[in-house]
């Protein structure tokens, strides 16, 4: 018998953004020195009214992640950026990161978008580029954020 998990990904509603941002301030992949960049932020109604935010649901309705896209974001016109993109800690592993990542090329592109970029979470930059995303330079520390972060791009033609 497969497990098999099922998915849906669909708009974020003003009802998720508690737990959106909980989902953000607790990842395991925020701990130690990261924790800094995460600790205050806030995903409100506001922010899913200004940036695509699109949830993953797993079977049982529950919150399996999220993924947002800011258009415009850095580049310039017919281009955006991948802002958010977590999977909740206990269901990483599963594929729901290439889903969204598939969900959001597919969003975008009705968006007439040509171009991703994303600036990553340094350990998260592999996934990125298994995604089809490539370096394209190097973000320097400031404010609290004490580490270089790789900004990756993705052609969507």
């Amino acid at each position: 018998m497969t497990n098999t998990l099922q998915v849906e990904i669909a708009p974020a509603t003003i009802a998720e953004t508690q737990a959106l941002t909980a989902m953000v301030r607790t990842s395991s992949a925020y701990s130690g020195d990261y924790r800094v960049m995460v600790a205050n932020q806030t995903i409100d109604a506001a922010y899913i009214g200004r940036h695509l935010t699109r949830v993953a649901h797993g079977s049982y309705g529950e919150l399996l992640g999220f993924a947002t896209l800011q258009v415009p974001g850095r580049g310039g016109p017919g281009e955006g950026e991948v802002d958010f993109m977590f999977v909740a800690d206990d269901a990483q592993g599963r594929g729901i990161g290439r889903l969204m990542m598939d969900d959001l090329r597919a969003e975008a592109a009705k968006l007439g978008l040509h171009r991703l970029h994303v600036v990553s979470h340094p350990p998260s930059a592999g996934f990125y580029r298994s995604c089809g995303f490539r370096d394209a330079g190097i973000i320097e520390p400031y404010g609290r954020i004490g580490w270089s972060r790789p900004h990756l791009i993705l052609d969507l033609g």
